[in-house]
């Protein structure tokens, strides 16, 4: 049996890892994203894991290419593809804030969506133990704070709507 073409699977990360990282890039902010559906955000779950996919297969890409790549002049760099992808995500978010009357509403939405490209990259450099922890500490502040945020009005002293 022939092996595939190079363009057909890893070459520095083996299939296993990437499996991996791609899984728990899609788990991870699927928790982050249910949350928000389940309090019926104005966002569904599926942006978050979609921008957390994508953002850990760029830099699984990114790192992929840095290995092909024999050339000492070449400047390819993750980093880069990082501050791409982080940039990109913050355009998106903001598209989930809105204002009403005095009230920015989707901030936390919005925080969320970009902390799920966070975790996206993270998992696709391999970190998934850090990608885990800031998953759950994004989840935990979610739920744990909105209680306290459904009462605050930014119009009000007394805190009531």
């Amino acid at each position: 049996m022939t092996a595939l073409p190079d363009a057909f699977g890893p070459e520095f990360t083996g299939w296993l890892d990437v499996i991996f990282r791609l899984v728990a890039a899609t788990l991870l902010p699927l928790a982050l994203g249910i949350e928000r559906f389940l309090r019926r955000k104005p966002v569904d779950f599926r942006p978050f894991v979609i921008v957390s996919i994508a953002a850990c297969g760029l830099l699984i890409a990114s790192m992929e290419l840095l290995t092909d790549t024999a050339d000492p002049q070449g400047r390819i760099d993750p980093t880069r593809v990082v501050q791409g992808v982080i940039t990109g995500i913050g355009f998106l978010g903001a598209g989930a804030m809105f204002r009403d009357g005095d009230f920015v509403r989707g901030a936390a939405s919005a925080a969320s969506i970009w902390s799920a490209g966070a975790i996206g990259l993270v998992c696709g450099m391999g970190e998934i133990w850090l990608a885990a922890i800031v998953a759950v500490i994004t989840l935990l502040l979610m739920t744990v704070g909105e209680p306290m945020t459904e009462r605050w009005h930014a119009g009000n002293d007394d805190g009531d709507k």
